[in-house]
């Protein structure tokens, strides 16, 4: 780790962390905490991903759907109209659009070539949008003056990694520039998640082979065709395996840096309860 100590870490005059997690355990809201201190850079993998990465797909399919209004098309072809999505940290949906979820088209699915499509450059994207984390602390603090950095990467960030492997180019790269913190929920934190989502299922990002084996065993059981899925219903049934399959995955990244819980990162309400927080991670880590 960058900071061997919690003394390290204190005295450290540019703190920088990359904070993982499951979707909804307060990687944004302590990333928007720091933020407003006016001294933490705030890089939110999942922005730079919806602007930098995906965002001419997402452009083309809004243009696509535009071109089957015939208004639209007429004033696209014109070059009178300009369409662009509006991604933000915070709100993800002109990305969540585009990936979408698969399953029959007239409830607003994708075939699952088309999902498979979309999920690999999803993947490109993410792990390209990961690895310019160093570009950003750079340019966070030659450009901007900030003395502090936090990376707010999205939950699918296991996916593509191989935390067993020292080499692993991704983690190599994060964790040679910041330290690597995982916010480890309980199973009263999951069963929230999973309420959440149940109420308002939101399209996710797997592991192509973690994808397969839900894919044939979700026709199996529900015995349907690919074409007669329910979007909704596949995204819901997934989600739980989605959360077991990621949970070891994020624990063997853990041992890339520190872990810490939802609870403490909703405690660290200032630069320094942050930073206290982060010390005590890193205690109780040279205790194990």
């Amino acid at each position: 780790m960058i900071y061997p100590t919690a003394q390290a870490w204190r005295d450290a005059p540019h703190k920088r962390v990359v904070l993982f997690a499951m979707s909804g355990l307060g990687k944004t809201y302590i990333s928007e905490i720091l933020a407003e201190t006016g001294s933490w850079f705030h890089y939110s993998i999942d922005y730079r991903i919806g602007t930098r990465y995906m965002g001419e797909h997402i452009a083309d399919n809004l243009k696509r759907e535009a071109m089957k209004v015939p208004f639209l098309r007429e004033m696209l072809l014109a070059d009178a109209i300009h369409i662009s999505a509006n991604v933000h940290d915070h709100d993800l949906t002109a990305v969540s659009a585009y990936t979408g979820k698969p399953g029959n088209a007239e409830q607003g699915g994708l075939s699952i070539d088309e999902f498979r499509r979309r999920q690999r450059q999803f993947e490109e994207a993410e792990v390209a949008a990961l690895l310019d984390t160093r570009h950003f602390i750079k340019r966070a603090e030659d450009v901007y003056g900030y003395e502090h950095f936090i990376c707010d990467t999205g939950g699918s960030i296991c996916e593509w990694v191989t935390p067993d492997d020292a080499d692993d180019r991704v983690l190599k790269a994060l964790s040679e520039d910041a330290l690597l913190v995982w916010i480890k929920g309980d199973a009263a934190h999951t069963d929230e998640l999973v309420r959440r989502f149940d109420k308002s299922p939101k399209p996710m990002c797997y592991q192509p082979a973690f994808l397969e084996d839900c894919w044939s065993k979700y026709l199996s059981e529900n015995n349907v065709s690919e074409d007669d899925v329910d979007p909704d219903h596949f995204v819901r049934w997934t989600y739980a395996r989605a959360l077991a399959h990621r949970e070891p995955l994020y624990s063997r990244m853990a041992d890339w840096g520190v872990t810490v819980t939802p609870d403490q990162i909703s405690n660290a309400t200032s630069h320094d309860g942050f930073v206290d927080m982060i010390a005590a991670a890193i205690e109780a880590k040279g205790r194990m």
